[in-house]
């Protein structure tokens, strides 16, 4: 039997059959995500955490699009950070070792949300994060791991690239972008030789920074990470090399 011998009506029911597996199929395949997306998830450890919210040099305000840090008894120098988290990271974990960019260096730091916990899903563009503080004048923009790809791509449209154990899928070389690598000695998922590996997609004034004793982990404050490194670094010293690193960094281009 040809197809042009199928009755019409058996046609349509062949049709509409195909049609409804395959939406059926699309539809499995988006609950899969979102089911996926939000279990495993690395939650901030609360000490840290609530060291930060206890804080007086910090004031914390928590947007559905990110949290937003400023400085309170620090003067304020008018730059930011727009910083990613990391694939299926609490936000909240990195509000620890990025803390000494807001109250010891005066830094505005917007961490976002990710859409679904992965960057990789969220496309909204850098104004998104920006406007959340319209007092600062220039920008960074930053991420920890695949966080650091998403960044990567938003990077044209900001003063300054930080990467956090992480390196680009994006070529930047001739961008002329000032660009901060962050690496830990320790790391085991985005190893030191891997960040070499991609370094020709950054600028060649790029400056690489390797932090001894820190592991991929290291980056945050939400415990050990499957296929990390130990780390041999306390997080209060690596929250003073963050803000050292970044802080000079960002000094750098005033």
């Amino acid at each position: 039997m040809t197809a042009t011998s199928i009755p019409p009506r058996r046609r349509r029911r062949i049709l509409w059959w195909v049609l409804g597996t395959i939406g059926g199929l699309l539809v499995a395949a988006v609950v899969g995500i979102v089911i996926w997306s939000q279990v495993g998830v690395y939650a901030a450890e609360p000490e840290p955490l609530a060291a930060v919210r206890a804080d007086p040099g910090i004031r914390i305000t928590d947007d559905s699009a990110g949290i937003i840090m400023v400085p309170t008894e620090t003067a304020s120098t008018g730059e930011g950070v727009v910083f990613i988290p990391g694939g299926k990271v609490d936000p909240w974990a990195y509000a620890s070792t990025l803390s000494g960019l807001v109250a010891d260096d005066g830094m505005t730091v917007v961490i976002t949300k990710p859409w679904l916990n992965l960057a990789f899903f969220d496309l909204r563009p850098l104004t998104s994060f920006t406007d959340l503080a319209p007092d600062v004048g220039t920008w960074l923009v930053g991420g920890h791991s695949l966080g650091g790809v998403r960044a990567c791509m938003m990077a044209t449209d900001a003063d300054g690239l930080a990467l956090f154990a992480s390196y680009c899928s994006t070529d930047l070389s001739d961008s002329g972008l000032p660009v901060l690598s962050l690496s830990g000695s320790e790391d085991g998922l985005s190893t030191p030789e891997k960040i070499a590996d991609a370094s020709d997609l950054l600028p060649a004034e790029a400056i690489f920074t390797e932090i001894p004793g820190a592991s991929h982990a290291s980056f945050g404050a939400y415990g050990p990470q499957a296929g990390d490194g130990t780390p041999t670094i306390s997080l209060e010293d690596m929250t003073v090399q963050i803000t050292e690193n970044v802080g000079e960094f960002a000094a750098g281009g005033r």
